[in-house]
């Protein structure tokens, strides 16, 4: 266990989501916990609720007394954070330990029976199904997610230890550092290009993470994966074998058969749209791998919520109709258009999106223009970079004029009047980046401009 040494930890970048969920759980254990991120968030403000002491200055000054011992504190650190900033500066200087969070992920996982979901698209939605199901069929598990669950408002569920159910990033190489007994892979698409370099780097890297999966191994009919491992494999999708059978709609939610191994029949799925079957298609079949029954199965998907900023419902009323969602790719906003334009048909489309990174830009100019192309209208805010400085030549006005005339370049202080003044059916605010902080204001205004006379 992680914390077999140590009795307090300081997270280097606490407020994100894979690092939160980890000092949640150390929380939860009774450890110490503290922190620094560079701006507070409704996840900090919860972690602070919960008892971490978080800074929001890169000042050593404000590292707690508590997390100044070295024999004591091991430090967890995330990529998101300059390593010249003053903080891990300090920590190193002085000699503490420091892990990166995938290496405390694999420390904490090791614990128990390890169900892992990897893939550049759908692995949030899938695991935090998958704990959904584990949860309504009462195991004893422990699931670090990627997302806040709208069923539990939490990134940490937590009932026991025999299970741990995790998302498998490939950002950094994370996924390898995780030994999973069962292990799920949605999808491959070419990603993260500023740490592999290559596509072909990036699914050898995959292929490492499926050779450490012990038992079974789901993935998606048709990935470019090689087997070199001892798990028994199943593909699922169209071609594989777990596939979904009679899809259709009733009352405004997808109905399904799950059909591999053996059938369940008249699933409904209460998320949108059709990858989002398949994502339960993964989840359901490593839920059958651990024994969970079929009844169960069937009625935990009627009870999912899914999962906050994925294709979520933010404004529903005066005709219109906002949505929120994370899609940072040109493949997942494909899927989320295609989502909205089949629950919606007819209705205008304004897409309000916030690119991430200027590599990912940079490496998918033409996929975004062509995803984004697909709205009747387009917003774009500057780029968010996240972890990145600046590449030249590289910018949101470059994108803009790859999308077209229906795309307008504006600053965040002018998105709220800017909405308002356009002609929409339905919103989607579409990114990775702090674009989440402007849903609030912008449903505020909506719901405003609906009570005036």
């Amino acid at each position: 266990m992680i914390a077999s040494r140590f009795d307090r930890f300081y997270f280097i970048g606490i407020g994100g989501i894979g690092m939160s969920a980890i000092a949640r759980l150390l929380l939860q254990r009774g450890f110490t916990v503290a922190g620094y991120d560079k701006t507070p968030s409704e996840l900090t403000d919860a972690l602070t609720a919960e008892g971490a002491q978080i800074s929001f200055a890169d000042e050593v000054s404000s590292i707690p007394a508590d997390c100044t011992d070295p024999a004591r504190t091991l430090v967890i650190v995330t990529p998101a954070v300059p390593v010249q900033n003053a903080i891990p500066q300090w920590f190193a200087a002085q000699g503490f330990e420091q892990v990166k969070r995938a290496k405390a992920l694999g420390m904490i996982t090791a614990d128990g029976i390890c169900l892992a979901v990897a893939g550049t698209h759908g692995k949030t939605t899938t695991t935090t199904l998958l704990a959904h199901l584990l949860m309504e069929a009462g195991y004893p598990f422990t699931a670090l997610l990627g997302g806040v669950s709208a069923n539990y408002q939490s990134n940490l569920l937590q009932t026991g230890t025999n299970y741990f159910v995790t998302e498998a990033d490939e950002f950094d190489r994370s996924f390898l550092q995780l030994r999973p007994a069962h292990a799920a892979i949605t999808s491959m698409d070419a990603d993260h290009l500023d740490i592999y370099g290559t596509e072909a780097q990036m699914h050898a890297a995959y292929a490492e993470f499926a050779a450490l999966c012990s038992h079974t191994l789901v993935y998606h009919a048709g990935l470019p994966l090689p087997l070199h491992g001892t798990a028994r494999a199943i593909t699922y999708g169209a071609g594989g074998a777990v596939q979904a059978q009679n899809i259709r709609v009733e009352n405004g939610e997808f109905v399904f058969d799950y059909a591999g191994a053996q059938t369940i029949a008249n699933i409904h799925c209460g998320m949108p749209g059709l990858h989002n079957i398949e994502n339960a298609l993964a989840a359901i079949t490593l839920a059958l791998q651990v024994g969970v029954d079929a009844a169960v199965i069937r009625r935990a998907m009627a009870s999912f919520r899914g999962v906050k900023r994925r294709f979520e419902r933010i404004y529903n009323g005066d005709g219109k109709v906002f949505i929120d969602d994370y899609a940072h790719h040109p493949t997942e906003i494909n899927a989320l258009v295609a989502s909205v334009r089949r629950m919606y048909p007819g209705k205008k489309v304004l897409g309000v999106f916030q690119p991430h990174l200027f590599s990912r830009t940079r490496d998918f100019l033409a996929g975004f223009a062509e995803s984004l192309g697909a709205l009747d209208e387009c917003l774009l805010l500057d780029i968010y970079p996240a972890r990145e400085l600046p590449i030249a030549g590289i910018s949101s006005a470059v994108l803009q004029a790859k999308i077209g005339d229906h795309c307008r370049l504006l600053a965040k202080s002018e998105l709220v009047d800017a909405v308002l003044q356009a002609d929409w059916d339905v919103l989607l605010t579409i990114g990775a980046g702090d674009i989440d902080r402007l849903v609030q204001p912008l449903a505020e205004a909506l719901q405003n401009r609906e009570v005036k006379p």
